[in-house]
Parts: structure tokens; C-alpha cells; sequence
């Protein structure tokens, strides 16, 4: 098959149409992912009975079985139970799980990386929980791992050509659709291709310098 400069251009404006809804479900999938993530990393922290073995077995089994699966089973099972949503909306949510389940491993290791000694003051200073955390815990804890959570962004940005496959009209959805109607998948599966690459690059290049800035110090 010989590269198509006409149809190349031609298909452009699709193919960015679609950028536009990865960019758009992967920053709902990040916010539900940050939100979440952070709820289950607090609530192992803090190690309430049956609440803690709860939650962790959820971060396990999100963890321990593909996000394809996931989203079969959110988009084409749970309607069978009462419980819908349209294709982006679901799409978003299930990956917004799945990395919730990474990201409340990023935020443990933050946690537990405050000094003991910071733990020991606020208990001895009768600190609430909430300015525990709100002001002491989680400011020195988030700081470290806003490089980490930063690399997990990019890669749910290109795992979001998984939700394609749940009729998610994506960057990937849109270049498959384009190949199959014009039996030609050459250009918009490069095209697709360069227009990731365009984005997770320079996104990777910031995140490197975000860890050279936080980097501890010694």
C-alpha cells in the first residue's frame, strides 16, 4: 500500500476530532483516578478493621485483572444489572479505576515516606485528624509523588485506546473507523500514531524535569 498525500490530509480533521475525546476522557479518568486513589490510600493508612482488608482487596483485584476486561464488564455486563452509562462516561470511570488502584499505591509510599518525628508531633501537639493531614501529612507526602502520578497520566493517556474497544470514539476508535470505510489504514493508523506521540513526548520530557526538581536532596 503506497502513502496517500490527498487522503492523509483529508482524514486530519477526524483524527483530531478524536485526539480531543482521548485528552477528554483521560483527564476524567485522571481526576476520578487522583480522587480515588488518594481515598484508598488514606483509609489503608489509617487501618480500620474489615474497612483496610476491604479496600485493599479492591486495589488488588483492580490490579490483578486486565483493564480490557474491566471495561467489557462495566459497559456490557452491568446493564444486565440496572446500572448504564453512555460509552465516554463509562470509559472514563473504569479507567479512572483502574489507575486509582496505582496511583493509591503512589500516594502509600508518599505517606509513608514523612518522617516518623512528624507523625509524633502532631500526636503530641493533640492535632485533629483533619489538620493531620490537611496540613502536615499530605503537603510534604504529595510533593514527592507528583512526578510519579505525572507518569501514570501519560500512560492512561495511551491506555486509553483500550476504550475503543467499548465503541469509545477516541483517537484509535476514529482511525480504525476511518481505515474500515475506506480500506485504507496506513495513514490514519500513522496519523493516530504521530498525534500520541505529539503529546506523551513532550508530556514525558516534563515530567523528567518535574523529578529532577523533586528529587530529594542529599
Amino acid at each position: 500500500m503506497i502513502w496517500d498525500n490527498s487522503f492523509a490530509v483529508s482524514i486530519i480533521p477526524q483524527l483530531l476530532q478524536g485526539l480531543v475525546v482521548t485528552v477528554e476522557v483521560t483527564l476524567l479518568g485522571t481526576l476520578i483516578a487522583a480522587l480515588l486513589g488518594l481515598a484508598f490510600a488514606i483509609l489503608r493508612r489509617l487501618a480500620i478493621p474489615v474497612v483496610s482488608q476491604v479496600v485493599t482487596f479492591v486495589v488488588v483485584f483492580i490490579r490483578g485483572t486486565p483493564l480490557l476486561v474491566q471495561a467489557y464488564c462495566a459497559f456490557f455486563v452491568l446493564p444486565d444489572y440496572g446500572i448504564s452509562a453512555d460509552a465516554f462516561t463509562t470509559g472514563a470511570i473504569v479507567i479512572g479505576i483502574n489507575y486509582s488502584a496505582y496511583m493509591a499505591e503512589v500516594y502509600r509510599s508518599g505517606i509513608q515516606g514523612v518522617h516518623v518525628g512528624q507523625w509524633e508531633a502532631c500526636t503530641a501537639l493533640g492535632l485533629p485528624a483533619t489538620r493531620v493531614w490537611g496540613r502536615v501529612i499530605l503537603p510534604q507526602a504529595l510533593r514527592t509523588v507528583v512526578p510519579m502520578l505525572g507518569n501514570y497520566l501519560i500512560q492512561m493517556f495511551k491506555d486509553s485506546a483500550v476504550l475503543s474497544a467499548i465503541t469509545v470514539v477516541e483517537l484509535l476508535g476514529t482511525a480504525q473507523a476511518i481505515g474500515s470505510s475506506n480500506f485504507r489504514y496506513l495513514e490514519p493508523l500513522t496519523i493516530a500514531a504521530i498525534l500520541f506521540l505529539i503529546i506523551s513526548y513532550p508530556s514525558s520530557r516534563l515530567v523528567n524535569r518535574l523529578e529532577r526538581r523533586y528529587a530529594p536532596q542529599h
